[in-house]
């Protein structure tokens, strides 16, 4: 039997849902959106998270369960409060010029919440795993560009491609170049000195892995057990806050 109620999968979920629901609360998103529905759908997702907690289903019948889809119900209910499949749009045209970094740091803590409900049925059917790191979606991107760091001259910011979406990481590997193949833990944002960094880059030993197997967008393949280990960190340091 299964022990739902210590899988890292919910874990992740139910935080999401706790960081979704206290940046939207905070946030000057300016723009037509409805925040109270946003909000009470957010909090609907609580208790179905706690019911899969106490369910002991394997992965396969969680992942087939009433309670999953309803919560993937809810994601898109989310969706549509916040103004559709282009939310994000409105909120970063419309904001000021010295609110920016404010609302792109809330707009990237979104959706790290929309893309952890989402990604919940694909993380779950990969099985019975007890890892932190299997909370979060690990992802082959590919880098389009990479520009230094206007306030830190040991960071680089790169514009990764995952396929379906790009995302900006922010790194300390002052190595990587366009085109670079690449391992990414999508983790909770962090701003660093201004820019939000929406994951990071998996390496070990010599630094972040450049030439990473699998499908861009896929779960990367071949990847040293030890390239982990930070991401590993951080994930127990985000349930932990």
């Amino acid at each position: 039997m299964w022990d739902t109620s210590n899988d890292y999968r919910l874990k992740v979920a139910e935080k999401s849902v706790e960081l979704f629901i206290r940046t939207v609360d905070r946030a000057n998103l300016k723009g037509r959106w409805s925040k109270k529905q946003a909000l009470d759908a957010a909090r609907k997702m609580v208790p179905e998270i706690q019911s899969l907690y106490y369910s002991y289903l394997s992965p396969v019948e969680m992942a087939e369960s009433t309670h999953l889809k309803t919560l993937e119900a809810l994601a898109q209910e989310v969706m549509e409060a916040l103004g559709g499949e282009s939310w994000n749009r409105q909120f970063l045209q419309m904001a000021d010029r010295g609110e920016r970094e404010k609302v792109e740091e809330s707009l990237a803590k979104i959706k790290f919440f929309l893309n952890t409900i989402y990604g919940l049925r694909q993380r779950i059917l990969l099985g019975e795993i007890n890892d932190p790191v299997i909370g979060v979606d690990m992802k082959k991107g590919e880098i389009l560009s990479v520009a230094k760091h206007p306030a830190a001259l040991k960071l680089l910011i790169c514009n990764l491609n995952l396929g379906e979406r790009a995302i900006t990481v922010v790194t300390n590997d002052l190595t990587l170049k366009d085109g670079d193949k690449v391992a990414v833990a999508l983790l909770p944002p962090e701003n660093f000195l201004g820019i939000t960094s929406e994951g990071m880059f998996l390496g070990a030993g010599d630094g972040v892995l450049k030439d990473v197997d699998g499908d861009i967008g896929d779960i990367p393949r071949g990847i040293p057990l030890e390239a982990l280990n930070e991401a590993r960190n951080l994930v127990e340091a985000f349930l932990k806050c």
